[in-house]
């Protein structure tokens, strides 16, 4: 492997080109406004994957977005990898808040990427930690260096649910044959303080709909004597916790992991500055849980959030009306041993009981997943550690991060195999938000470091 630095800086310039290339088209799975980009970035993938090595490689059609699925196999009784990502992007909106198009990548210096990082929806999460392991391939093929055999499972619906991903994998358990799934879309602590995610939260959606009258009234002629329901649904809101910051719905608690004191402070060692954390974000105090630090609560501590809300007038200028409804988006992040399913029931339950009669609502499921954790002992876990030590010269340190990736779960149940997170993405990277970005030093890094990886993992599989 000692020729990885060497390849990487010859073909460079490429490697960049081509992500670039990747990212201007808007694969927005979100909005069926960019059906037609979603499928042609499918097929970039295939291209990108038939070029990097692989002998076979399939558009994979399913209910939704297809899955495209490629592989290497150069000896049965070798190991193999299984990789999964996704060539999806969340939206890209507010897009005035972007100080460049989304879907224009440029390269731009910052603190945190001195080398230069690119601008664009999608950089980090997950074309470019995708892209990683496609030009890993690439080297470890063209240059005879591939230890074991290699499959790519890369969908087109993570980021609204992965519900084809939950049809496809039980449908096709011999071509997805595994002895270890390796997936980058989770990030690490700091450049040079790397990190292995071991812990996922889960996740619950539901949006809400809360109905009053039969029509938008008139405020002056009815305010006062009928329900508004966007006062009613703001209430109901502020009622799902307490002062404590502490989620009031009944059973919520009930089958949360509770870490040991000793957990907690091998967490703790993680490096970690509240003054910075708060300056990054422009705020004056942080927020959460009482009887939890920073970390704990955006990591092994349940949340409920609500991601947008809207009814009424929101134009230009003044109308005075009572809407006829309301509505929320609301997600809960769950720690390992809550249910989805079950979580969902319970807020629905919860939300319908403390509805006042004079409006009527609906909660709507969206989609979700279960949280996920991996054992530090696992040879998998073990390789990725010596692959990281390998190119950033220190151990990587373990880590659960507070994201969600629910199809984890479900690879553990129906493929039977165990997941490595090997993220190279910053938390300031700002995935889900304007200006994303992913730094070049990062994603030369992590194709530097996943051939070790396959290296490592064959040998400890003899």
């Amino acid at each position: 492997m000692q020729n990885v630095k060497d390849y990487i800086a010859q073909h460079k310039d490429r490697f960049i080109n081509e992500l670039i290339d990747l990212l201007k088209i808007p694969s927005v799975s979100a909005d069926p406004a960019y059906n037609q980009d979603v499928l042609n970035t499918a097929d970039a993938v295939k291209e990108s994957l038939e070029k990097a090595g692989c002998d076979k490689v399939e558009i994979c059609e399913t209910p939704g977005y297809p899955i495209v699925y490629g592989e290497k196999i150069i000896d049965p009784n070798l190991p193999t990898v299984l990789v999964y990502g996704h060539y999806d992007v969340q939206p890209a909106d507010p897009i005035d808040l972007w100080t460049s198009p989304p879907f224009e990548p440029v390269i731009k210096k910052t603190d945190m990427h001195p080398e230069g990082a690119i601008f664009a929806r999608g950089a980090c999460d997950d074309k470019g930690q995708m892209y990683m392991h496609v030009k890993a391939l690439e080297y470890m093929t063209h240059t005879g260096n591939l230890p074991c055999n290699v499959k790519f499972m890369i969908e087109g619906e993570e980021e609204v649910g992965s519900e084809s991903l939950a049809w496809f994998v039980p449908r096709n358990k011999e071509k997805l044959a595994n002895d270890v799934i390796l997936i980058s879309d989770t990030g690490m602590i700091a450049n040079d303080i790397p990190s292995i995610t071991t812990g996922l939260r889960g996740l619950s959606y539901v949006e809400v709909e809360v109905t009053g009258p039969n029509r938008d009234l008139h405020s002056g002629l009815y305010g006062g004597a009928v329900a508004n329901p966007i006062n009613i649904l703001t209430k109901m809101i502020a009622s799902l916790h307490d002062e404590n910051n502490h989620i009031t719905i009944p059973g919520f608690y009930d089958k949360v992991e509770e870490l040991s004191r000793e957990e907690r402070d091998e967490m703790a060692k993680a490096p970690f500055s509240l003054e910075d954390y708060k300056a990054a974000l422009d705020i004056d105090d942080v927020h959460g849980e009482a009887g939890y630090t920073t970390n704990e609560r955006n990591s092994i501590r349940p949340t409920l959030d609500v991601n947008g809300i809207w009814g009424g007038y929101t134009g230009e200028g003044a109308k005075t009306v009572i809407a006829s409804k309301a509505y929320a988006k609301i997600s809960m992040r769950l720690v390992p041993g809550q249910e989805w399913e079950e979580i969902t029931e319970l807020f629905k339950k919860h939300f319908e009981s403390i509805a006042p009669k004079s409006v009527k609502v609906e909660v709507k499921p969206h989609h979700g997943g279960q949280g996920y954790v991996t054992p530090i002992d696992n040879i998998g876990y073990q390789a990725a550690s010596k692959a990281y030590q390998e190119t950033f010269g220190v151990t990587p340190i373990p880590q659960r991060s507070g994201g969600s990736i629910p199809i984890v779960a479900l690879f553990e149940q129906e493929l039977k195999s165990k997941t490595i997170l090997m993220g190279f993405g910053l938390n300031s990277d700002a995935i889900h938000s304007p200006n994303e970005h992913f730094g070049v030093w990062n994603y030369l890094k992590g194709i530097e470091t996943i051939p070790y990886f396959y290296q490592y993992f064959t040998e400890l599989s003899k």
